[in-house]
């Protein structure tokens, strides 16, 4: 809570990407700020931060709205966008003008390449120093208006992440509210908006943490309420280099179309990216929602484990519906695959699979057309040898008066038994010649859900085969 005790409001800002996803990072800082409003009974706000027109096309939008939704992430109230607003941000910079915290300023953009020119030639960090922040006179052409910000002193932020963080303001420079043309700028636009809206805690990236100094400026200026800041250490791939897309660093549609992961499986997993509740790993939305909390927020980049995500995405697809996961493999399998027959198949498929991926492509040989065209690992097993033990088993099967799993175990095992081999010598060529692999669900499960008619066929098309 905050300090004045109100209820907390916080918001999730996302700038639309230019390649038009949400980024997984992203994704993280939104789940943490919803949890954090859930937890306390706060507000969720959405803020789509849209002045960059070229990126803020209704593709790059959508897909924002798009992964929300999919984790889960409902917001309260309708999205915000900060375009919209442009002249309430205007409004502000004249009032700081007013109250004597902003100059306008006509420097060129000659003179601001030969200050910062000036600076890297005398090895110092660079900031701004515009002759007109102490003139009263007025230059030519319109002109921008500038934050004057402090330079005496220190400021301090209490950061519920970082700890305390200080900067010394005489390294603040005089930044741009309000540009020549009066668009205003991302730090002034996003301070009001969050003033506006209510937002009582900023948590956001740690790649934001030198932004909340010159913000901080601006809310003092005006003498606004100053939010609680937490920034969130970013997230780094395996090798602790920063994220990037051979680590990773994908939308979320990428997880769940290209990857095949479920929702639940991405939000538990980024949970755990820099948040703990001591050793437990597999923790339900509910259970988030009651624990989560900024002090167990780590300090120190996550590194991004795609084997981690893996195994909790094979938890929740074990955990998960027969028929809800048949449905979403569906449109990975051929047309008209029949759906009940996936359903009664999804018990032993999913215990064997990782992702939708997998799961999909290990339910292929159901729907498959004959003949079967065994991979190379399959076609290794169908020897002479063995293509005589399958002879016999089709002969068997075919006899049988009933077909189900009883029966066709015990007329495998005989088989098995009257040939003098070891039940696995027949029951791998035997999944060679029914499903085209090395590898499948049981094999008396396999002969159940093909089907008398279908079973017999592919055991027959391999018999002839040679």
């Amino acid at each position: 809570m905050s300090a004045s005790g109100k209820i907390p409001g916080v918001v999730t800002r996302f700038a639309p990407s230019p390649t038009g996803f949400l980024h997984i990072g992203g994704a993280r800082t939104a789940l943490f700020n919803w949890l954090f409003a859930r937890h306390h009974g706060g507000k969720f706000l959405l803020r789509i931060e849209d002045t960059d027109k070229a990126r803020s096309t209704e593709p790059a939008i959508a897909a924002i709205l798009d992964g929300m939704r999919w984790l889960g992430l409902d917001w309260d109230g309708h999205e915000y966008y900060q375009s919209q607003f442009w002249a309430r941000h205007a409004e502000v910079a004249h009032q700081l003008l007013e109250r004597g915290e902003a100059y306008r300023c006509w420097m060129s953009q000659e003179e601001l390449a030969a200050q910062r020119g000036q600076a890297q030639a005398e090895r110092r960090p660079f900031r701004i120093d515009s002759p007109w922040r102490e003139r009263t006179d007025e230059g030519e052409g319109p002109a921008a208006i500038r934050l004057k910000a402090p330079r005496e002193g220190e400021t301090v932020i209490e950061d519920k992440v970082q700890g305390r963080v200080t900067v010394q303001n005489a390294e603040l420079d005089d930044f741009i509210l309000l540009r020549s043309d009066g668009s205003p700028t991302y730090m002034l636009a996003v301070v009001v908006d969050d003033h506006d809206m209510g937002v009582t805690h900023v948590i956001r990236g740690d790649d934001h943490l030198n932004n909340a100094f010159r913000q901080l400026a601006i809310i003092r200026a005006m003498g606004w309420p100053e939010p609680t800041y937490a920034h969130v250490p970013l997230i780094h791939g395996p090798d602790g280099a920063k994220l990037s897309k051979r680590h990773g660093a994908l939308g979320v549609d990428s997880y769940r179309d290209e990857l095949g992961y479920l929702p639940e499986a991405v939000g538990n997993y980024l949970l755990r990216l820099g948040w703990g509740h001591g050793d437990d790993e597999i923790i339900s939305r509910e259970q988030a929602i009651e624990w989560f909390d900024l002090d167990h927020v780590g300090r120190s980049p996550s590194r991004f484990d795609f084997k981690k995500l893996e195994n909790l995405n094979g938890h929740y697809m074990r955990e998960a519906d027969d028929g809800g996961l048949s449905d979403l493999i569906l449109p990975r399998l051929p047309a008209g695959s029949d759906r009940d027959l996936l359903i009664r198949a999804m018990p032993e498929l999913k215990a064997r699979a990782h992702t939708l991926l997998e799961l999909a492509d290990n339910a292929a040989f159901l729907f498959a057309k004959r003949p079967i065209a065994p991979d190379a690992a399959a076609s290794a097993l169908l020897t002479r040898e063995s293509l005589d033990a399958l002879k016999q088993a089709h002969e068997a099967l075919a006899a049988l008066a009933k077909w189900d799993a009883g029966s066709v175990e015990a007329t495998i095992r005989d088989v098995a038994e009257s040939a003098g081999l070891k039940l696995g010598k027949l029951a791998q060529p035997l999944r060679a010649a029914l499903t085209g692999r090395t590898t499948s669900p049981g094999i008396f499960d396999v002969l159940v859900l093909l089907g008398r008619d279908e079973s017999l066929g592919r055991i027959a098309d391999r018999i002839g085969a040679d």
